[in-house]
């Protein structure tokens, strides 16, 4: 009788322990989902193509203040990526990069998979019907790129272009504005700069639409290029050539980003451009 109490009594026992470490897993287990959650809600997401530079690009390692690529071995550096750090600081969360197709981008917001879009992404009349800007962090001014020693790098006016082959990005003002050449010979629109360049190169276009930062970029890149700028230039709105955060609708991290972004003065924005440019990896 009494071996039988024993037996009962270590069995009891052994029932108490485990259910005891059930306890500590389970509450372990949930332990970890609250850091989880916690560590996502401490991330400032942003998507970017990492293909415009100076604004964006892709880079081999971290040199220069290059930021991971989330979910890639790559990295990413430029102006939009400098000015994206500067806003997680000021939001004290952690930067997390989304290279991301330039159609894409929209879509990615509005889908939560990114927090902000910071690429370079003019705050138009039209793109302001699906989502939300902050104000402008640059402003810059139209600009054609072609050929080093070509017949066009001479040009003052847009009209020295009619006749000429000329394209731009896909669903972006440079695209656009082209339609105020006369007689110009107007490409269908290309998906990225990377490919614009390459067209450029091999005389598929005899040039292409771009802001002056990138223009500088892609002439300090290949030797074989050339920046114009007009006296005669295109006709554009302020929302055509600046650029801004992109967020989504009502979000509440519009008013903060607009506080930081006014701390950082026009001087300095000017001063992270230039780096940029003088950063920009050659190949870009």
């Amino acid at each position: 009788m009494k071996k039988r109490l024993v037996f009962i009594t270590i069995f009891a026992s052994l029932l108490l322990l485990l259910a005891a470490c059930g306890t500590d897993a389970t509450e372990t287990s949930g332990s970890s989902s609250d850091n989880n959650k916690e560590t996502a809600v401490d991330t400032f997401t942003v998507g970017l193509e990492a293909g415009y530079a100076p604004f964006n690009w892709t880079q081999l390692d971290d040199s220069n203040g290059g930021v991971k690529i989330d979910g890639n071995a790559e990295y990413a550096g430029g102006y939009d990526v400098e000015i994206a750090k500067r806003i997680a600081d000021g939001l004290g969360k952690e930067l997390v990069i989304v290279k991301t197709e330039w159609d894409g981008l929209v879509p990615s917001l509005q889908s939560d998979k990114i927090d902000a879009i910071i690429a370079g992404m003019s705050p138009t009349k039209e793109r302001k019907e699906t989502i939300d800007f902050s104000e402008n962090y640059y402003t810059s001014n139209f600009v054609m790129v072609v050929k080093k020693g070509g017949a066009f790098e001479g040009a003052t006016s847009i009209q020295d272009f009619s006749g000429a082959k000329i394209t731009g990005q896909l669903n972006t003002s440079h695209y656009g504005v082209i339609d105020q050449i006369k007689d110009v010979q107007k490409q269908p629109a290309s998906d990225n700069f990377a490919a614009m360049r390459v067209a450029l190169e091999s005389g598929v276009i005899d040039g292409y639409v771009s802001e002056r930062p990138e223009g500088i970029s892609a002439s300090s890149a290949n030797e074989n290029f050339a920046m114009v700028e007009f006296t005669e230039g295109f006709k554009a709105k302020e929302e055509d050539t600046a650029v801004a955060v992109g967020l989504k609708k009502g979000s509440d991290l519009t008013d903060k980003i607009n506080e930081i972004l006014a701390e950082i003065s026009e001087e300095e924005r000017q001063e992270i451009m230039d780096k940029a440019i003088n950063n920009q990896p050659a190949a870009e």
